[in-house]
């Protein structure tokens, strides 16, 4: 009979179920994700969408990889970083799943999933540039962990987007409908001058944040702002992460999270990726946004180095684990 891996995803928006292979073939990667035309994410609202949708999602994975529930050897789920009502609604459908199926469960630190999935793409040794809703860090392996070489020193680069997307009307996510407007801008010949806050290879987006407000009560076109918005705050990043580059000597650069869906974002780290000899890597839409599939993959690599639980009281969520908490004791 075939060993197949279940991956679950719910550590903000999107809740996801995933069946990995033990070859680490993703066979199917479904998600549900939250939401709104106007406002942002309320945490206890999200959960209340995770738990509505949870089992649906869960029939579609298993019916899309065509695979039985008596196939599935492990359980991985998300249990850290995150929103707590989120990452718990996740862990309660794991315990309640592994429970009834008789399997160990695995605790994927979410982050470092989506520097492992690199490898899928050709990704071996490389500085990763994570730019998500919650998170924004610039990685790399050493010494037994994944360090941190930059990070944000207020709020992740894609809650800023939402932020402001939300102050504008535009509901939640915010991220596709600011790069739809940037796109639309008619004054690329001129940008229009915002904060640039950069310290070694950390970033802040708090001021920027305030003058955008500012611009935008003063009726300053939305598609200007956009616009605007991405050249900057996609400048800080590249070069931030160039300096991570130089500083630790690797020649692999990975791109990660959902703001990394941003095609604006991709060409200017293929600039710059070219420009100093770098290998560019970026993996689907797909295994880029918050999934399970990602969750899975990681799951497979640490049940195989022995890293699960049989014990389901020992299992629990840590909503602010950091990158750099976790010993990577499976490579």
């Amino acid at each position: 009979m075939n060993k197949y891996i279940l991956g679950i995803e719910s550590t903000a928006h999107t809740f996801g179920v995933a069946v990995v292979d033990f070859e680490g073939d993703i066979l199917s990667n479904v998600k549900d994700s939250y939401v709104t035309e106007t406002g942002g994410l309320i945490p206890l609202e999200v959960r209340k969408h995770h738990r509505r949708v949870a089992d649906e999602v869960f029939k579609k994975a298993l019916n899309d990889a065509g695979v039985e529930e008596k196939e599935i050897e492990v359980i991985a789920f998300s249990n850290a970083p995150g929103l707590a009502p989120c990452l718990l609604e996740g862990m309660d459908f794991s315990k309640r799943l592994a429970e009834r199926l008789n399997v160990p469960v695995v605790c994927v630190n979410h982050c470092i999933a989506h520097l492992e999935i690199g490898d899928s793409v050709g990704a071996k040794d490389p500085v990763m540039l994570y730019a998500s809703g919650a998170n924004t860090q610039i990685i790399a392996y050493e010494a037994g962990k994944y360090r941190v070489f930059g990070e944000t020193l207020d709020l992740g680069v894609g809650n800023f987007i939402d932020t402001f997307a939300r102050y504008a009307g535009l509901g939640f996510p915010g991220g596709p409908k600011i790069q739809e407007l940037a796109e639309e801008c008619k004054t690329k010949d001129k940008l229009i001058e915002l904060p640039y806050s950069i310290k070694g290879m950390d970033v802040a987006f708090s001021g920027l944040q305030t003058k955008l407000k500012n611009l935008r009560d003063k009726g300053v076109d939305i598609r200007d702002l956009s616009y605007s918005i991405q050249e900057i705050i996609f400048a800080m990043l590249v070069e931030a992460t160039e300096r991570a580059l130089a500083h630790t000597g690797k020649k692999e650069l990975l791109l990660g999270g959902g703001v990394a869906c941003n095609s604006r974002l991709q060409k200017m780290c293929k600039i710059m990726c070219k420009e100093r000899g770098v290998k560019f890597f970026c993996p689907d839409k797909s295994l880029l946004v918050d999934n399970a599939g990602m969750i899975g993959y990681l799951g497979l690599k640490m049940f195989k180095a022995g890293i699960f639980e049989k014990d389901l009281e020992k299992v629990d969520i840590a909503p602010r684990e950091r990158t750099d908490d976790v010993e990577v004791s499976w490579k």
